[in-house]
């Protein structure tokens, strides 16, 4: 609750920015016209909910296929280079960036541009407080309750599974996603234990691969489609004769890396797309 009460003040004192720079005859609430997204999750929202017309720019990865949901529908629309300098040229009346990205930036864009900071949602709860925060920001709040609906039938569709089986999800590095993260609560969405809640307290960290071996998760989950993620020299090797015996092929779920990396309009594909892989997996099984 205290999240989403941050985020609909934020949100409000956007619009009191701009109805500020557009003077007192602007209408009230004033709708943004040259929006600039600083944030890969709010390029999602606004190509989902924004007039084309108000979208000045979106991220540079906003048409990258592997980190992007919408990078077809991206196309049409124009990217920036993320500096300062770049983005005041577009005489934006609404940013969207992250709090925790490019600070020095961020600092010099406060005052001369009205910004949205839009933390990464880490459950479908807090999807839901951005949804509504962004639609308030860009002046169109019944779309926001639109595609709240559109996710929310989709998501109660897909219904939350009984526990059936220990999954860690794999990611560069050797990293697996802890307690409290998007993936978290896909996984429990999907009747998955994390096997993250039961090392470390829970906390992000990395995990060996003698220390998959000996857990032996039911599952590995892959964002990289057909384990691709896990070629680079840091990696755990995922063709390792140990790792293909506590965790064969047939056990590893692969969910495009462009539906999980943002917590949005994406959530019910990744929900519908995990528990499409648990089943196949364990059909394999029988």
């Amino acid at each position: 609750m205290i999240r989403a009460a941050g985020l609909a003040v934020a949100a409000l004192a956007a619009l009191a920015s701009i109805g500020a720079a557009q003077g007192a005859s602007a209408p009230s609430p004033a709708i943004p016209r040259r929006i600039v997204s600083l944030n890969t999750c709010a390029d999602q929202f606004l190509i989902a909910m924004a007039d084309k017309g108000q979208i000045a720019a979106l991220t540079r990865f906003a048409r990258d296929p592997s980190l992007s949901f919408y990078a077809d529908r991206a196309r049409a629309y124009p990217v920036i280079d993320e500096e300062a300098a770049a983005v005041l040229n577009l005489r934006p009346d609404l940013v969207i960036a992250s709090p925790y990205d490019r600070a020095e930036m961020l600092a010099l864009l406060k005052g001369k541009a009205p910004i949205l900071e839009l933390k990464p949602a880490e459950s479908f709860d807090e999807i839901i407080s951005d949804t509504r925060a962004v639609a308030l920001a860009i002046g169109h709040p019944e779309r926001g309750e639109a595609l709240i609906r559109s996710m929310r039938t989709r998501v109660e569709a897909a219904g939350r599974r009984p526990m059936g089986g220990v999954a860690a999800q794999y990611q560069r590095g050797g990293y697996i996603a802890g307690a409290g993260t998007l993936m978290d609560d896909l996984m429990t969405r999907a009747g998955l234990v994390n096997l993250a809640r039961r090392l470390n307290g829970g906390s992000l960290g990395q995990l060996s691969l003698e220390q998959i071996v000996y857990d032996h998760p039911d599952f590995l989950i892959l964002t990289d489609e057909g384990g691709a993620g896990g070629r680079d020299e840091a990696s755990l090797s995922l063709d390792h004769p140990a790792l293909l015996d506590a965790v064969p092929p047939s056990r590893r779920l692969y969910i495009p890396a462009a539906l999980t990396v943002c917590g949005g309009p994406s959530y019910p594909d990744a929900l519908e797309r995990l528990q499409a892989e648990v089943d196949r997996a364990k059909a394999a099984r029988r």
